[in-house]
């Protein structure tokens, strides 16, 4: 075996081990950060894609304060965060047919597609209530030192928990009947298609580079091709190491195991130095408003995620793979972000826009609020030991 196929075989069609592959998400979402001057995020986005329909539809957004916060100018070309999606689904398509890992897949029932949308709504209300999803009010927004990521993610860990719960009633468990067979059947590998499938992963990853290259040396837009090109190496390491953030802490619940729960605090470790290191030589972070919104939206984001199957990045890379059920959760997720845009300006006072942006690194100083923002990682990673060890516990005692 010559070094290519050796490579082919261990990077591009094997899966990838899951705690590196967070681990280098927390170093390139530190670069991207300090790059583009701002965290990777989607469910934003997200909400503009839903601003851009109800237009098409005749609606004015002129008097929507959550579109005056979210700035519609552009389109999806042209933002930052539009780009750097574009980039993401590249990755992840990429991975896919590498990996021979792509087919049109349905849902096992129409309990299912209720899930998944009603799943995918709450989740998306929930994110863009919290200002962030499972990266922006979490992977990288805690690396940000904003008080309201802490506040968001211990009340998604009370809202999986209780998604984990809900989601274990009779009502939503299959009712397909297994079938016992007496023999089993071969597996078929059609390598024609197979090396097909491999040729246009390759095309579109580098198709995606190219574009990446043009839009830095040709359109002389930087930040839109660096978006471009972390989004691709984003996509591309959540789907290769399949990456969710929702099994993460659900199956700490379900089954006790936490070993990628583990790996993402490991990962927002690194992010955190890499970002305060950006912050200290003048890139300011990002700050959110540490209000109810940030606790309620927690909640309802981890409860709709784990009822959904998947948070943002699971079925941006499930639907991929030809996950119709995926394809469902992001319609829910567009739909409920929207949703969110059009009750703000009844919620935003009472519950965000009045309270204070903490910003860590200025209530307790700089060092003090590295060191601060260490200790409360540290907490979690206990928490998390603990809730492996309780589960574990009341697993013997069965």
């Amino acid at each position: 075996m010559n070094f290519w196929q050796g490579f082919k075989r261990d990077f591009l069609v094997k899966f990838w081990a899951p705690i590196p592959a967070v681990i280098a998400l927390g170093i390139l979402s530190a670069y991207y950060f300090g790059l583009t001057g701002t965290y990777w995020a989607v469910t934003g986005e997200f909400t503009r894609w839903g601003g851009h329909a109800l237009e098409a539809f005749g609606v004015d957004l002129s008097t929507w304060g959550y579109y005056k916060i979210m700035n519609m100018d552009g389109n999806i070309f042209t933002r930052i965060d539009g780009v750097m999606i574009i980039g993401m689904f590249a990755g992840c398509i990429a991975a896919a047919f590498w990996g021979n890992n792509v087919k049109l897949r349905m849902p096992a029932s129409n309990i299912r597609i209720f899930q998944a949308l009603i799943g995918g709504i709450i989740a998306g209300f929930g994110a863009r209530l919290g200002m962030g999803c499972n990266l922006a009010s979490f992977f990288t927004g805690i690396p940000q030192f904003t008080f309201h990521a802490w506040m968001f993610t211990i009340a998604m860990i009370v809202g999986v928990y209780l998604g984990a719960k809900f989601s274990l009633l009779p009502f939503f468990q299959s009712k397909i009947r297994l079938q016992k067979v007496s023999c089993t059947k071969p597996l078929e590998k059609d390598e024609s298609k197979v090396k097909s499938l491999f040729t246009l992963g390759s095309f579109v990853f580098i198709a995606i580079i190219i574009w990446a290259l043009y839009l830095i040396f040709a359109q002389g837009s930087t930040k839109l091709g660096m978006a471009m090109l972390f989004g691709s190496a984003f996509g591309l390491a959540i789907a290769k190491a399949q990456i969710c953030f929702t099994s993460a802490f659900r199956d700490i619940f379900t089954t006790g195991r936490s070993e990628l729960a583990k790996a993402i605090v490991i990962g927002m470790a690194v992010a955190t130095l890499g970002v305060f290191s950006y912050i200290m030589i003048g890139q300011p972070p990002k700050i959110m408003w540490a209000g109810p919104n940030a606790i309620i939206g927690g909640i309802l984001f981890g409860f709709g995620i784990v009822l959904a199957g998947g948070c943002e990045c699971g079925w941006m890379y499930r639907a991929v793979e030809g996950q119709v059920h995926f394809w469902v959760v992001g319609i829910g997720n567009v739909i409920g972000a929207t949703l969110l845009a059009f009750v703000w300006d009844d919620l935003s006072l009472e519950l965000a826009t009045s309270w204070p942006k903490i910003n860590l690194l200025e209530v307790f100083g700089n060092y003090g609020g590295l060191f601060l923002n260490y200790g409360l990682l540290i907490l979690l990673f206990a928490l998390i030991l603990v809730l492996e060890k309780r589960y574990l516990n009341k697993s013997k005692n069965r």
